[in-house]
Formats: C-alpha cells, sequence, structure tokens
C-alpha cells in the first residue's frame, strides 16, 4: 500500500503564523465553495510561497465535527468530536468553528498574503470568527517570560506523537488539533517574584531548565501536563505563539497542540482546570484565561487533493475517499486499540494507540 502525505503538521517552529477559524455558511454553494479550496489549497499555497522560496510558508487545513459531516460524510474520524468545556475552578470553554487554517512562514507577509488569498476563495462561504496573528517574541519565549514548547518532541517522535496509526486505519497520516487562545493579566502576573512564578511554570525563568521534582509543586504547568501511561510519555506537538494589542492591553498565548488522539490533549486540559488530583489545579490559569477552545481534524495533503467539488457526503458506512481506497497509508506498529466511546477517558489513556 501506498502513502498518503500528511499535511505539515510538524513542520518547524516559525517567527510569524496566523490562525484563522472560520464557520461555514448555509447552502450548498458554501459547501461546493469549500470543496473546491480542499483541492486547490496545495497550488494556491505553492504560488505564493515561490515569491520567497526561503520563507518556509506552509498552512494546515482542519475541519470540525459538524463541517466534517456537512462535507465529507461518512466513514468519519473515530475519534473527532465537539470541543467540550472543562469546568474546574477556571473554565475551558467550547467555541464555534467549522474549518482552521494554521499558516506558518518566516515572514508574516507570506502569512497575509495567503490567509487573503484563502478568504478571497472563500469569499461568501464562511464567516471568520477568530483570527490571531502570531510573533516570536525574543527568544521562543511567550509574554509571560517563559520559553515555550521547549518539550516538543522532534524528528521521528514527532510523528509518533501526531500521526493516526493502524487505531484508525481509514485515516491513517492524519491528525487532530485543539486550540485555545489564552488573555494573560500580565499586570499581576508581574508582580509576582520570579521564585514564585517558576514555581508555577515548573522551569526557572532565565535559563529555562525545568526544576528539581524535590523544588517542584504538583501544581506546576509542566507537571500537570506530563500524561505518562505504562511508563512512557504520551506527547503532543506545540506550537503556540505569543499575541496582542498594546492599544487595547490585551495580551496572551495562542496555543496549538497536535496530536494522534485528542484524549492526550484533552486529558491535559482536564488536569489543568480539574486538578490532579482534583482541586489542585494549574496555578498559571489565575492569570491566565481561555476565551477560545475548538477540536479539529486533520485529513492527509492526499485526502484534500482528491476531494470534488460535486461529491456530496455519503450515508454512513461507505467508503468516502478522494485516493484509490486501496491504496491507504501503511500503519504504524506496535499498536493498542483506542476505544471508540468518544469520551475523554479521564484517569487512563490506556485504550489508546501508542508506539512512542
Amino acid at each position: 500500500m501506498s502513502s498518503a502525505l500528511p499535511q505539515p503538521v510538524v513542520a518547524p517552529l516559525t517567527p510569524a503564523a496566523i490562525f484563522l477559524v472560520v464557520t461555514m455558511n448555509p447552502g450548498a454553494e458554501c459547501d461546493v465553495a469549500v470543496r473546491a479550496l480542499c483541492g486547490d489549497l496545495a497550488a494556491l499555497l505553492r504560488a505564493v510561497s515561490f515569491r520567497d522560496l526561503q520563507g518556509r510558508l506552509s498552512c494546515v487545513m482542519a475541519f470540525g465535527s459538524d463541517a466534517w459531516d456537512r462535507l465529507f460524510g461518512a466513514p468519519r474520524p473515530k475519534e473527532l468530536h465537539p470541543f467540550r468545556e472543562i469546568r474546574g475552578r477556571h473554565r475551558a470553554v467550547a467555541t464555534p468553528g467549522d474549518i482552521l487554517f494554521h499558516i506558518r512562514a518566516t515572514r508574516m507577509d507570506l502569512c497575509f498574503e495567503l490567509a487573503t488569498q484563502i478568504m478571497a476563495r472563500l469569499s461568501e462561504a464562511v464567516t471568520a470568527v477568530d483570527e490571531v496573528h502570531g510573533f516570536k517574541y525574543f527568544d521562543d519565549r511567550d509574554l509571560l517570560g517563559f520559553v515555550d514548547g521547549t518539550e516538543n518532541p522532534v524528528d521521528q517522535a514527532a510523528l509518533d506523537a501526531t500521526l493516526i496509526g493502524e487505531e484508525d486505519a481509514a485515516f491513517a497520516g492524519a491528525s487532530y488539533v485543539i486550540v485555545q487562545k489564552y488573555l494573560h493579566d500580565l499586570a499581576a502576573w508581574n508582580m509576582l517574584p520570579t521564585e514564585t512564578q517558576e514555581r508555577i511554570v515548573g522551569r526557572t525563568k532565565l535559563s529555562d531548565i525545568e526544576l528539581d521534582d524535590a523544588a517542584k509543586p504538583s501544581f506546576a504547568h509542566n507537571a500537570l501536563t506530563t500524561i505518562m501511561e505504562d511508563g512512557t510519555q504520551l506527547e503532543i506537538v506545540r506550537d503556540n505563539m505569543p499575541f496582542g494589542e498594546v492599544g487595547k492591553g490585551e495580551f496572551g498565548t495562542y496555543f496549538i497542540g497536535y496530536a494522534r488522539s485528542p484524549r492526550r490533549i484533552e486529558q491535559m486540559l482536564a488536569n489543568m482546570f480539574v486538578g490532579q488530583p482534583a482541586g489542585n489545579y494549574d496555578r498559571l490559569l489565575d492569570f491566565s484565561r481561555a476565551v477560545t477552545g475548538t477540536l479539529f481534524f486533520v485529513p492527509t495533503a492526499t485526502f484534500l487533493e482528491g476531494i470534488s467539488t460535486t461529491t456530496p457526503p455519503l450515508a454512513s458506512g461507505t467508503p468516502n475517499t478522494p485516493e484509490n481506497p486501496t491504496e491507504r497509508p501503511a500503519a504504524p506498529s506496535k499498536s493498542r486499540q483506542s476505544p471508540g466511546d468518544g469520551s475523554l477517558g479521564i484517569g487512563s489513556l490506556k485504550g489508546e494507540v501508542g508506539h512512542e
């Protein structure tokens, strides 16, 4: 079997990014416009990136649960569902979003041009509900002053963390992504002593060294977001970016996490907002508020390029694959079957496939 080409979910971190979330407007003509863009996105990307071949322009296009059913029908990804609000001491809100465009480059003008071309193509078919322009802040720090993304897996480990394998063979090579926009109370944060900030984050501020276990509180951010299963860490790939508008006094971090199963990120968020154990929540949330939250599925680039503008969604149980269904990507080995009940599985990820 030949392998489907994944979208660039593990593209190298870049100094600039645009996160664009849209909802689809009613009408069959809107479906046609979105499906047409699916097939043409690669060509559009090539046209813009040719202006600077060193600009490392990339784009990931991902779909929410309702949009998938509307555009593609069955089969559907096993773990795709709307983002589920989490309530604890603080709240991880769920907000609308049918399609996510994650655009990255070394230059913001490349990101901006591609986003402009995408929206020109979609025209009246969609409504933008959130747009964030992210930037690199000094040496890969967030606006809280700490380096972000230190523990990201790289190379094969990044692929293992993000690409679906035989647990959902019809969608091998695809991924899930969760996005959240966090707004920071920088005035309150900056009043804290550096030592207190370091205990909340779990790392030293200047040198970016992880605190020793003996010195790290159980509520530290990096303690609660480390997910272990049978002695193995279940990783995700983050590409968080700072953003802000000085005139509005609005500053924050845009969280974006890719994973082969959304349950990894959902477990992290449950630990942060509810606590592990309950009540032992992430103290960073006392200063950083989530104002958006959406879950998307990232099909392969092969899937997108094969989309027809006229083929309607198929009934449940009918294969709906733009590529030859016999040409499915080979699934990674050494897997464990994932449960298909759609539950968060808080407290256990034993059903998840993994070979990290």
